[in-house]
């Protein structure tokens, strides 16, 4: 008798489990910009039905984007407020401001594994990490000055750091996208290289700019908020001089 219903129990939890995978239903204006404004980054899929291309790709996408937040939304009063005219998945998030659309009619071949793609590329944060899949996102963005903070994951003060300067960067939403360099990672050797930094020279704070491909390094010393806050309202002003702390590498993406 007890084990038919611990049994029970775990089919329950499990079909619970699964009923909760299935995203919300947005269903007016208000919804909409409260789910948007809910986290730095969510998905919405404007979806006619459950039949549309790209439905079932999405709901089987959740899991694996997981903690970003996935609704949907059917009503076409609420599309025209975001600019949407066809089936389409937006990424929306906080830190540029920026609403990036998958048209699912211009998407030919749509897999479950091409959409958590996309969405990987395009999460970006108030403080994003650097990587390959990241990297993508990041210099698509229509903000090309970044923010970098070069530290090595596991030092005392990495964590301190890396939550400081992502509490700073709402300050400077659309001027600056705050980024994440691990440099215990030999892959990002040249990054730090660019810099004319090894890892045993950080933790620093610079600031990369892609259509000058300039660089600044904020000089030694604490890395508080208000040093930081300060340099990059110098950069701003034009007020900072390019980086000629040690000799770096020629340009390269970071």
């Amino acid at each position: 008798m007890l084990i038919s219903l611990f049994l029970s129990l775990l089919v329950s939890s499990a079909i619970a489990k699964d009923k909760d995978v299935t995203p919300p239903m947005l269903t007016d204006t208000k919804a909409a910009e409260a789910f948007i404004d809910s986290a730095e980054v969510v998905v919405i899929g404007f979806f006619e039905g459950e039949e549309s291309h790209g439905y079932k790709e999405l709901v089987a996408a959740v899991k694996r984007v997981d903690p970003i937040p996935v609704a949907m939304c059917a009503e076409k009063e609420v599309w025209a407020d975001f600019s949407i005219t066809s089936d389409t998945i937006a990424v929306f998030r906080k830190a540029d401001n920026h609403q990036e659309n998958l048209v699912l009619t211009e998407a030919k071949k749509l897999e479950t594994d091409g959409l958590v793609n996309f969405i990987s590329i395009n999460e970006l944060r108030y403080i994003t990490e650097y990587n390959q899949v990241t990297a993508v996102g990041l210099f698509n963005s229509e903000v090309k000055s970044h923010v970098l903070l070069l530290a090595n994951r596991g030092s005392k003060d990495y964590t301190e750091l890396k939550q400081q300067l992502g509490a700073l960067a709402p300050e400077f939403t659309g001027k600056f996208l705050f980024v994440l360099i691990n440099g215990a990672l030999q892959s990002n050797s040249r990054s730090l290289g660019y810099f004319g930094l090894k890892s045993p020279d950080l933790p620093r704070v610079g600031i990369y700019d892609a259509d000058s491909d300039g660089k600044w390094l904020l000089p030694k010393g604490e890395i508080s908020t208000e040093r930081v806050r300060e340099f990059c309202q110098s950069f701003l002003r034009g007020d900072l001089k390019e980086v000629k702390e040690a000799e770096a590498e020629s340009k390269t993406e970071l």
